[in-house]
């Protein structure tokens, strides 16, 4: 093993130059990929009848082919699924990455071709070891192993040839060989689908193995680490694994989780934001302590940029790269290696850099509160949940907040339902504190919320612990890729997770 890391660090470093190449000329990496993609699709039925062999333009591209969001592209996939070929994409497709959101039982099935697996998922982990060994040249990361707290890992067979599952699943069952020596725990643990009887699994079996590296999303990464501290008596994450150097999180803003992961751990390691969705991998941080991501220019997929209030327009305006603007909330649409053809992912980002282009993810075009014109996404949101926690010397579990809307008596107003790991010194503290958070970091809630012409202050509501995971569990969504939505503008949802358990201070 120890043979392994210089052997890839050296690997890492001769591979530079192609990043390098596609991070100074993005722009031209992305109209070559447009041009592959378009080349290798014209023969498939979605090809002839969209002309792709008379396509030569970007902006042709984008006039003959509408967005589509999924329910569009659905009687395609479920051919596919059945066995059909080229019907969006020009080579077989045996595998499906099912994703589906917390809000509905509707179930998602994105199309995952060999060119998807290596020209995307493999090669954009590739290029993540990459930034890491040109950063950190003198890391020992290779050495030890990594620890992923992925999703549900169960396969399912659709026929002799095609299979899907949660997208870590698909990437787990297909990893390199080499991949498995670097990686904690065995395959049969990895792929366990009953979530808490997994976490157990997980805690005992790798406690005594040389961790390097974390991966998962925060809210289940910290269940995981608790359960093996409480195992094994440890104070923190460093008593049990001294070498451990790097945490690569994604799925949820890290914002209300830093400070909590940084105790449990005990000492300072390296923090790495990646945006790996099913759809693809899009983004990961390349430089320590960057707010935004890199955006991956030449892995296979196409990227346009919606400004958010062009969606549902019947012909929506998308820009690429040579027109966007910073600090400017766009809808991703994608077109892929996998036949996902001018796609609407339903994530939102803001460019937090040009040059080179990096993004950061600023929540869903339907997770928003905009109840009265305040327009909270769920970065403002992240924000000032962080604010409060650290005003008021409380850790923060999980939330999602909903509107008030008026009454006959009372102007609107924004309800919370928190959990804490550590509860503030005062509730009322903490509801002021996240108030002039939000009026701090979004100029609309401000106006809203003056002299409470239309919002009145917020209604913060304590959860019991454990609340949100027995949502998710009722609902079937248990599992690290499954998550809490953060902000909604109907009240569904909030009502749903209230007749749980609300605790009344």
């Amino acid at each position: 093993m120890k043979l392994l890391s210089p052997a890839i660090s050296r690997l890492a470093r001769l591979r530079l130059w192609q990043v390098q190449n596609w991070i100074t000329y993005p722009v031209a990496a992305q109209r070559n990929v447009l041009q592959h993609l378009v080349t290798q699709a014209q023969n498939t039925e979605f090809g002839r009848k969209y002309s792709f062999s008379k396509l030569f333009r970007v902006k042709d591209f984008k006039k003959n082919i509408p967005i589509h969001e999924y329910d569009d592209l659905k009687p395609y996939i479920l051919r596919m699924m059945n066995g059909e070929e080229n019907i969006l994409w020009n080579t077989p497709i045996n595998w499906f990455a099912k994703s589906s959101g917390t809000t509905s039982a509707k179930s998602k099935f994105i199309p995952i071709s060999d060119e998807t697996l290596k020209e995307t998922h493999y090669k954009g982990s590739k290029d993540v070891l990459t930034n890491y060994y040109k950063n950190f040249p003198d890391s020992d990361l290779l050495t030890g192993k990594s620890l992923v707290v992925g999703g549900s890992h169960q396969l399912n067979p659709v026929n002799e040839e095609i299979q899907y599952g949660d997208l870590s699943a698909v990437l787990m069952q297909n990893t390199p060989f080499w991949g498995h020596w670097i990686r904690t725990p065995d395959l049969k643990i990895a792929l366990l689908d009953e979530w808490e009887s997994k976490i157990e699994k997980l805690a005992k079996n790798t406690i005594k193995e040389n961790v390097t590296s974390l991966a998962g999303v925060p809210t289940w990464t910290i269940v995981l680490i608790k359960r093996i501290l409480e195992i094994s008596g440890k104070k923190n994450l460093k008593e049990i694994w001294p070498n451990l150097e790097l945490y690569i999180h994604g799925g949820v803003s890290f914002t209300p989780y830093r400070e909590q992961i940084q105790k449990l751990i005990g000492a300072p390691i390296n923090y790495l934001e990646m945006y790996n969705a099913s759809e693809g991998f899009f983004a990961a941080q390349n430089m320590p302590d960057d707010e935004g991501m890199l955006l991956f220019a030449d892995h296979g997929i196409f990227y346009e940029f919606m400004p958010v209030e062009e969606y549902g327009k019947p012909n929506a305006i998308t820009f690429g790269l040579d027109k966007v603007m910073l600090n400017k909330n766009y809808a991703l649409v994608i077109s892929t290696n996998g036949g996902l053809w001018r796609y609407l992912v339903g994530d939102t980002i803001q460019f937090t850099s040009i040059r080179p282009f990096k993004i950061k993810v600023t929540g869903r075009l339907k997770h928003y509160m905009n109840a009265f014109g305040e327009e909270v996404i769920v970065d403002n949101a992240d924000k000032a949940i962080a604010i409060a926690s650290a005003n008021t010397d409380a850790i923060v579990n999980d939330y999602t907040a909903a509107p008030i809307f008026f009454s006959e008596h009372e102007n609107g107003a924004h309800e919370w339902l928190i959990e804490f790991d550590k509860l503030p010194v005062s509730i009322h503290e903490f509801t002021d504190a996240l108030d002039h958070a939000l009026k701090s970091v979004n100029s609309d809630y401000e106006a809203k919320r003056y002299k409470d012409i239309a919002l009145r202050m917020p209604v913060v509501h304590i959860l019991k612990k454990g609340t949100f995971r027995e949502w998710l569990k009722k609902k079937g969504k248990l599992g690290g890729q499954h998550k809490v939505p953060r902000l909604s503008n109907e009240r569904n949802l909030i009502e749903e997770i209230k007749k749980i358990h609300l605790l009344s201070v």
